[in-house]
């Protein structure tokens, strides 16, 4: 089977609900980073085959295959297709493993993975108004099945028996780690500036300088009144796009491209729908094995923050190393816009790994409905 490296990873910088990308359509937001991708990696988009793009809500502003439009609003040639993926909040992480898989197969040379979400203009839930989603044979199925995320991370909270002081700790460590990312310029080569009008949105808009487990303290509870979960160790709502550009090492230098990784395995697992958030730890038993790595041999790991219990939890279960937890922050601190996620903690994955020096990274992603994505990549060179 052939190899695949991802040789080009470009985001923008993730939008505070209502902030600077929220004036942004959905497309014409891809179509920025589409663009960005394939100047940085000096190509003609005439040589990718495929586009796969993430989206979760994908209704409205972000319906009809925003894949397709995305390529047409870039101004990319009409022969270059587009294919939309939602995968939960693990969509544009699937979105890199289906171009992988097309390129290792041979059935595809050049693919651009990514996905994009204005939670802005289409919030949460918008693609399940007036109807029932699970339909009534799951509903019956499970006992209290839901599609509150947040009482599932309540349940997490309770099961590893977290207090909500545990939990805002880190979700101060993660302010702390992205502000201190972003005044030494970590993210500087990894985002794309994007203008409108005269704002240009050139830096993640969420950073709180200054959180702490004092300042966490007066938020109630978002969920439950006697609850653990609060807005201050969730992810805010946000937007944001990212791409990927995927290739074999063979095309890359056919086209003057250098790698930054090589994809090693992929996988995605099913969990428990009513924990719902606790399939990262599986996942990432499932692609170490698959890959023959160690998880001493791993230096990052990207494990979505979507509420603070979820990585707490993975951190208790697989006993890794954590000071190489999101060390650059993680959603908590730089947003979670959904379907676009998957892409920016790749991106930042793999920027933190060539300018490191490490040698393996491994992303991990919870996703709605009990399923879990987890992709191990190795610095190439």
């Amino acid at each position: 089977m052939r190899e695949a490296v991802i040789v080009e990873a470009v985001r923008t910088g993730v939008g505070r609900r209502k902030g600077g990308l929220s004036g942004w359509h959905a497309v014409d937001l891809s179509a920025v980073v589409l663009n960005e991708l394939v100047k940085r990696a000096g190509v003609d988009p005439v040589v990718v085959d495929d586009v796969v793009w993430g989206c979760v809500s994908q209704v409205g502003d972000q319906s009809s295959n925003i894949a397709r439009y995305a390529v047409l609003a870039a101004g990319w040639p009409e022969t270059v297709p587009g294919t939309s993926v939602n995968r939960a909040c693990g969509s544009s992480q699937q979105a890199l493993d289906f171009a992988a898989q097309a390129v290792m197969s041979g059935q595809q040379d050049v693919v651009v993975a990514g996905g994009v979400e204005v939670m802005s203009r289409v919030p949460l839930g918008s693609a399940r108004a007036g109807g029932i989603p699970f339909g009534p044979k799951a509903t019956e199925r499970y006992d209290g099945f839901s599609f509150n995320q947040g009482l599932s991370a309540e349940k997490i909270a309770r099961k590893w028996n977290f207090s909500r002081t545990q939990l805002d700790e880190y979700a101060a460590l993660s302010h702390e780690r992205a502000a201190a990312a972003q005044d030494g310029g970590a993210f500087e080569a990894q985002i794309a500036p994007v203008t409108m009008e005269e704002a240009t949105v050139a830096a993640d808009e969420t950073v709180r300088r200054g959180t702490s487990v004092e300042t966490l303290s007066g938020l109630k509870p978002a969920f439950l009144d006697d609850g653990l979960i609060h807005a201050g160790n969730s992810s805010p709502i946000t937007d944001g796009a990212a791409a990927l550009l995927v290739t074999t090492p063979e095309k890359a230098r056919e086209l003057g491209l250098t790698p930054i990784v090589r994809y090693r395995y992929g996988t995605v697992v099913g969990s428990d729908p009513v924990l719902m958030l606790t399939g990262p730890i599986p996942a990432t038993e499932r692609v170490l094995r698959k890959a023959g790595v160690g998880l001493d041999d791993v230096g990052v790991f990207e494990v979505n923050e979507a509420f603070a219990p979820i990585p707490l939890a993975w951190l208790a279960e697989t006993g890794a190393d954590t000071a190489l937890l999101n060390p650059l922050g993680g959603a908590i601190a730089l947003g979670h816009p959904l379907g676009a996620t998957g892409a920016i903690l790749m991106t930042r994955m793999v920027h933190h790994m060539r300018d490191n020096a490490i040698r393996y990274g491994l992303q991990t992603m919870c996703e709605g409905g009990g399923s879990a994505n987890a992709t191990l990549v190795e610095l190439a060179g």
